[in-house]
């Protein structure tokens, strides 16, 4: 590599001479025939824009949501037991269902009713099983979306999917895209942080890559289930160098850094390290206080509950609190809702666990007046079979589906109080109004001011989105 620095020969000088004459000449008859693309560009500008800087941008148009917190429930909850209830299994349970009830082929293995009761909740009435009784109380906050599709019922292609809109191909997840439309309102934190205790879900941290984006819109990945927060945030602090020293220090490795920058333009990864470099310093004097759920008050602390669901959901409101873009919450990746054996006992521990957290945080974001404008997501990346898993055994459990199950989504400009979709009497398939994962993407860039066929990057000679190809807005469930 040469150094810019150092003096040339005259060989050296004849050779960049001239490919300097040949570049202007060639831009020249480019520009002339309308087919420069350069960095004049509008999407040129915002790409080097948002390659260098995670400062806070403009939308496309007026929000309705600043922030989103994803609460994935890995391994696929049942949305017969939780949010779609089906009495008409009652009917066949331990039979095989009848073809003229459900229009989809039978998966195999004999109807399974729930053995939760349903309850309707709220002024509007929305149906929501006994797993869920703190969070039925805000029923009438939730747009539960009961006909959600996805392409394979097979759990890392699924998360793929949900994650990073596509089943295979190696893309930049949601929240990678919305860090790099929107940048972050917090310097001194992460603009993305995932929340994952204790393992990795299926496919690791390509949930939360940034694929080909730039390394600064990667997701950080804290393990949640520690609650000492010297623990959460490790090895912030240098313990020897005062912070004067360590900025100093820092300077100098910058200084070089931005050197070598001027021989590599518009290398992302580069620009990435010195990204990173910046913000592990100043992570120092925020990380740690905001990780800290011991800085709340009792009541708080109490209304989110001593355990690791509750923690994760403190820490999830601190740190939108503060201007982190989107926060993603796992739960389920050492213990997954993926209940192929014992549905009830399984699902009834999960929902237990994370009732009262997901509660507190509805009622704690609305109380400080932010619900209306974060984004809350709820759901897996497939649903579970209303058929028992063969063989059956004493315990029964479902197998995994992918053409008719749930989420719901609450604040952020979304219904409050709505049902969306439906699937047949028995849960087989979604027969009105379905919505797949681009249409979910689609809308949740909607709601943050982002127009998903112009959030694009440039990759490989063509422009690449969360939604490729697909994708529209559900207008029904906006408010």
């Amino acid at each position: 590599m040469t150094n810019p620095f150092l003096p040339i020969g005259r060989r050296g000088w004849l050779q960049r001479s001239g490919l300097g004459i040949g570049s202007l000449a060639l831009m020249s008859v480019l520009k002339d025939q309308g087919l420069l693309l350069g960095a004049e560009t509008a999407q040129d500008k915002f790409n080097n824009l948002a390659a260098s800087s995670l400062a806070a941008r403009p939308p496309h148009f007026p929000a309705k949501a600043k922030r989103v917190i994803h609460l994935f429930a890995n391994g696929g909850p049942s949305q017969i037991d939780t949010f779609d209830p089906k009495p008409m299994l009652a009917k066949f349970h331990g039979k095989v269902i009848d073809p003229k009830v459900s229009i989809d082929k039978r998966l195999g293995g004999v109807a399974h009713a729930s053995p939760f009761k349903f309850q309707k909740h709220g002024q509007s009435g929305i149906e929501i099983s006994e797993l869920f009784p703190n969070l039925a109380k805000h029923a009438d906050d939730l747009c539960v979306i009961r006909s959600m599709v996805t392409d394979v019922p097979n759990h890392e292609p699924g998360l793929m999917m949900m994650n990073c809109g596509d089943i295979s191909r190696p893309l930049p997840c949601a929240g990678a895209w919305v860090l790099y439309g929107l940048g972050t309102e917090n310097q001194s934190l992460p603009g993305f942080v995932v929340l994952c205790p204790a393992g990795l879900p299926t496919a690791a941290t390509a949930n939360w890559r940034n694929a080909f984006l730039p390394g600064i819109y990667q997701g950080t990945h804290v393990d949640s289930q520690y609650s000492d927060p010297e623990l959460l945030v490790a090895n912030i602090e240098n313990p020897s160098m005062v912070h004067e020293q360590q900025r100093r220090q820092l300077e100098l490795v910058q200084t070089l850094n931005r050197m070598h920058q001027k021989t590599r333009e518009h290398d992302n990864d580069l620009e990435s390290r010195i990204q990173s470099l910046e913000l592990a310093f100043r992570m120092q004097g925020e990380a740690r206080e905001a990780f800290d759920v011991n800085l709340e008050t009792q009541s708080i602390r109490e209304l989110y509950g001593d355990t690791l669901q509750g923690r994760q959901m403190l820490v999830a409101r601190r740190l939108v609190e503060r201007g982190v873009r989107y926060v993603q919450v796992y739960h389920g990746a050492g213990q997954p809702w993926d209940s192929h054996a014992d549905v009830e006992n399984s699902h009834r521990a999960l929902a237990k666990s994370c009732d009262q957290p997901i509660a507190a945080l509805l009622a704690d974001l609305k109380q400080r007046g932010m619900l209306e404008d974060t984004l809350v997501i709820w759901g897996g990346e497939i649903g579970r079979t209303p058929t028992v898993q063969l063989p059956v055994g004493p315990k029964p459990g479902r197998d995994h589906h992918h053409d008719g199950f749930t989420i719901w989504m609450a604040g952020g400009g979304v219904r409050g109080g709505l049902v969306h979709g439906k699937t047949d009497e028995v849960g087989l398939k979604a027969v009105e109004d379905r919505v797949h994962v681009h249409d979910l993407h689609a809308t949740m860039l909607h709601l943050l001011g982002l127009d998903h066929t112009r959030l694009s990057y440039r990759h490989s000679g063509r422009d690449f989105r969360l939604t490729d190809v697909h994708g529209r807005i559900v207008n029904e469930i906006l408010s």
